[in-house]
């Protein structure tokens, strides 16, 4: 739905300047900023709204992850910091696709193997747990200087209940003990109180993106994404800031792909008007096996021509 001038001054609030995370979702320095803009509007809060009419299928932005982690499956088959397949001659040594992966991940991957993680680990496996990962990979980060404490902040956080809260608390002294038992100095862990666990985690809950690489060929992604379902297989987990503004509807114009890494690519689906919201959808948000069924049985029916697409970018979002 195209938004006119008019509309436009009086809906939006306040205008976010793009060029304030411009580097998260650019993975070129030299890159002109992307056709779109973000602004708190009095309907759906933020949102994100074309600067100029966008072509169908034109890419909009590349995005790289604030944050990301493989998949317990995934974790000696992707890479450690992009999450693309690993060659097999390395899968059972260093964890990293490239030098320049090993590189820029160095100083918070340093930090990680200064501590045992052993009971960690086996409290989130074993619960199935997958987003406290994500907070000792932020903390790893913060620690090393490679990201600050507040990153994640200006995301919306999930509401939590006392429930939920009571049991993130365990989680949140087996990963303290891990860097008091490896030494790591007071004043580096000084922001890791049980509230900013809490605070994050409430943040990574409702942003998180299920990676899902697209590897093959474009008309295979359908079938490959139904086996991944239907095996509730993922290569890992990540956080992005601009993606993460997207408003989410039944009828989208956009979506979301990856092909070999965490690195993610927005598209348009459809024909995008000046001023028009950017949009993809939750319609396939899997989270409950009745609903796995549901896909299964489409996915052998006639099916429009954006089902494949749709599919693709929905079946990604995980909350």
């Amino acid at each position: 739905m195209a938004v006119t001038p008019l509309l436009s001054r009086r809906f939006f609030k306040k205008q976010f300047p793009l060029f304030s995370f411009y580097s998260s979702f650019s993975t070129t320095t030299s890159s002109p900023p992307p056709p779109i803009r973000v602004a708190l509007t009095e309907s759906v809060g933020r949102a994100v709204f074309a600067t100029r009419p966008i072509a169908s299928g034109d890419l909009i932005h590349t995005a790289t992850p604030t944050v990301c982690h493989p998949s317990s499956s995934s974790a000696r088959a992707a890479c450690y910091s992009c999450l693309a397949a690993l060659p097999h001659s390395q899968s059972q040594g260093i964890p990293f696709c490239s030098q320049r992966c090993h590189q820029r991940s160095k100083g918070y991957y340093d930090v990680e193997m200064k501590a045992n993680w052993v009971a960690f680990n086996d409290y989130c496996w074993t619960r199935g747990l997958k987003y406290p990962f994500l907070v000792k990979r932020l903390v790893c980060m913060v620690i090393s200087g490679d990201a600050r404490s507040d990153t994640l902040d200006i995301l919306q956080p999930a509401n939590l209940t006392p429930e939920m809260v009571l049991k993130m608390e365990e989680e949140f002294l087996l990963l303290r003990n891990a860097f008091t038992k490896a030494l790591i100095a007071d004043e580096h862990i000084a922001f890791l109180t049980k509230q900013w666990y809490i605070n994050i985690l409430a943040r990574i809950r409702i942003n998180a993106f299920r990676i899902e690489l697209a590897g093959g060929l474009y008309e295979d992604l359908l079938a490959s994404a139904v086996a991944s379902v239907e095996a509730e297989a993922a290569v890992g987990n990540a956080v992005y800031l601009l993606p993460s503004f997207y408003n989410h509807d039944c009828d989208p114009n956009a979506h979301i792909i990856w092909i070999d890494n965490a690195d993610a690519k927005l598209k348009a689906l459809r024909d995008i008007v000046e001023d028009a919201f950017t949009r993809y959808t939750w319609i396939f948000l899997l989270r409950h096996k009745s609903e796995k069924k549901t896909l299964m049985a489409l996915s052998t029916s006639t099916k429009p021509s954006w089902w494949p697409r749709v599919f693709i970018s929905s079946m990604a979002l995980i909350i």
